[in-house]
């Protein structure tokens, strides 16, 4: 995992069209990297093929962190490298003094639903008619950090 730049920008929205129905614009891939040090925003790059697999970006305020985005290239996915770099992120947050951590998903992405149970992360509610294309609320999901 390293951060994104912006010569990573085409094969992270190849990434982004594969995995979402309304998918983000380039430049709002573009503005993450420029808003650094809010925005997280890392690629991971397979070791072996040297290619972009996926990404996460987080924001973080203080000690509080709301992930906006992660996405694993349809060809690994089900290989455990969401839950490698949630894991890895999550160490790293709390060693640096992260508290809470929080996310929106789809109740439709149960495989993600299921992973964000297993790092012990809560619902704590809905955001009603948040997603579009096609209409969806979202589960808001949190985790508190020691």
């Amino acid at each position: 995992m390293r951060p994104m730049k912006e010569d990573d920008l085409f094969e992270v929205h190849a990434i982004e069209r594969a995995s979402f129905p309304n998918p983000w614009h380039l430049s709002t891939f573009r503005g993450e990297i420029h808003n650094r040090p809010i925005s997280s925003p890392y690629v991971i790059v397979h070791r072996r093929e040297k290619r972009i697999i996926g990404y996460i970006i987080y924001w973080h305020i203080k000690d509080e962190i709301q992930i906006s985005n992660i996405a694993v290239h349809p060809d690994f996915r089900r290989m455990g490298v969401g839950e490698s770099v949630l894991r890895e992120v999550l160490s790293r947050l709390e060693k640096g003094g992260a508290k809470f951590v929080s996310l929106e998903v789809r109740p439709s992405n149960q495989a993600a639903i299921k992973l964000y149970h297993k790092l012990d992360f809560d619902i704590l509610g809905l955001r009603r008619d948040y997603y579009r294309n096609p209409p969806e609320h979202a589960v808001v999901m949190a985790k508190y950090l020691n």
